[in-house]
């Protein structure tokens, strides 16, 4: 009988080889997006359930429009100025321990918002929530650009991203009707928790490329080869930290004289006005300027959501689609983001028509377009330098969330003076417009910044 033929030593990196080469990819990659879309979700579950229990929340403590603004307002101070120290800290330490604390920290500062009786503990507790939440979204990024080639990055831009509208899409209505049964107080309870426990999930699940379990060298080598890997453990100093960013106050400024990222951060400001208005005041909208009933409020808060969630993975298609069809970056990633700011101006229309099925399905048409507009992180990840993508994303949201401060008390105070939300729907409408702008005439071409001594 033959005797199978025994390969030497020096053909085994052949056959090695040959099996890396013909090995199926592994798709280790969606199971960290997977995480990723769930801890936004949360995120935005605790950032907004503020806006949810508002109506009933400020009948209670006897809070009026305007204290109302400042409140929603407070959030965003914090946050934004902990973007670039949390930019820091993530360079520094890397995603796995940044995200961790960052989630268990938010989630502890939204329980304790359901204990407070004045203004004075929501005002703290709004603050930590800022502060601990500001790592988040450069965090997101990072591992975006370290676990998937460029080809995918809006993809997995928008998947994480629709976490931010499907969690209050399909839990709205669930939320209204727990305040419904047992209080305001009982929603910050439940997101709260929800948070803490899936922070030791991440703990446990998340793993850079090279030390996966479930990632094999061909995706690997595929996320390699599309440009990933630039932030991951390959770079890290001795003992497995992450090394070093060289990081010097003076950086930011040098970034910010780069075109493609000052013009960015004016876009995504204006995009995240529309957002930051459907996350605070929407519910309060339909309450006061709209007369709705708590049932109808948690029926038709769901809409706009549900749209804007289509519109992200919708913008995070169409934006890699052109990508492969051999588009350029500029074509690829500013043609959504463009399109989407100009429609979601359409939000002022909203004050010309009586029906409140009508008026649901302006604002549903505006959000969706705010949703195709949600890729400038993916932008992000394309044009930071190398090492430096935990601070030039912690300046992009301190910019973006600019708006996070701004809009809610813009609109506070437009409708304390004039009992209407009038004035508020054509602000967020010509804000829009100042974004498309900013993406046509100050972005310029799509590519890594080079800063140079």
């Amino acid at each position: 009988m033959p005797q199978p033929i025994q390969s030497t030593s020096a053909d085994a990196p052949l056959q090695r080889d040959a099996t890396v080469t013909t090995a199926r990819r592994s798709k280790a990659r969606y199971q960290i997006l997977a995480l990723l879309a769930v801890g936004t979700m949360i995120n935005y579950l605790d950032r907004t359930v503020l806006g949810i229990a508002a109506p009933q929340l400020t009948k209670e403590l006897g809070f009026n429009a305007a204290l109302m603004g400042l409140l929603f307002s407070v959030f965003s101070w914090s946050y934004a100025a902990a973007q670039i120290p949390g930019g820091l800290f993530l360079d520094r330490f890397g995603s796995k321990l940044t995200y961790y604390l960052s989630m268990t920290f938010w989630s502890l500062c939204t329980l304790a918002q359901g204990l407070v009786h004045g203004v004075g503990g929501l005002f703290a507790f709004r603050l930590g929530l800022g502060v601990s939440e500001a790592p988040c979204f450069p965090t997101n990024s990072r591992v975006v650009a370290t676990w998937f080639p460029q080809s995918e990055r809006a993809m997995a831009t928008g998947t994480y991203t629709v976490g931010e509208y499907i969690g209050l899409a399909f839990f709205s209505p669930f939320l209204f009707m727990l305040m419904g049964a047992f209080g305001w107080r009982s929603l910050f309870y439940a997101v709260g928790g929800v948070g803490i426990v899936f922070g030791v999930i991440w703990w446990f699940l998340y793993r850079e490329p090279r030390d996966h379990p479930s990632a094999n060298q061909a995706e690997l080598d595929y996320i390699e080869a599309g440009g990933g890997l630039t932030h991951s453990k390959q770079h890290a100093g001795a003992a497995g930290a992450p090394a070093k960013s060289g990081f010097e106050w003076r950086t930011i400024g040098r970034l910010l004289k780069h075109r493609q990222l000052s013009g960015i951060c004016l876009g995504q400001f204006a995009g995240n006005s529309t957002l930051v208005f459907f996350l605070t005041w929407f519910p309060t909208y339909l309450a006061t300027e709209r007369h709705m009933a708590w049932l109808k409020i948690g029926f038709f808060a769901v809409m706009p959501f549900i749209a804007a969630s289509i519109g992200v993975m919708f913008g995070g298609l169409f934006s890699d689609w052109l990508l492969r069809r051999g588009k350029s970056p500029n074509v690829a990633r500013k043609l959504p983001i463009i399109a989407g700011l100009l429609l979601a101006s359409t939000i002022i229309l909203a004050n010309y028509v009586e029906s409140n099925v009508a008026v649901i399905a302006i604002l549903s048409v505006a959000f969706f377009a705010q949703g195709m507009a949600a890729l400038g992180w993916t932008l992000v990840s394309d044009i930071a330098p190398d090492g430096l993508l935990g601070v030039t994303g912690g300046i992009f949201n301190f910019a973006a969330n600019l708006a996070g401060i701004v809009t809610p008390l813009v609109v506070g105070f437009i409708v304390a003076a004039t009992g209407s939300f009038v004035g508020a729907l054509v602000f967020i409408g010509v804000v829009a417009l100042v974004g498309a702008l900013s993406y046509i005439f100050i972005v310029g071409d799509i590519k890594r910044i080079v800063l140079v001594d």
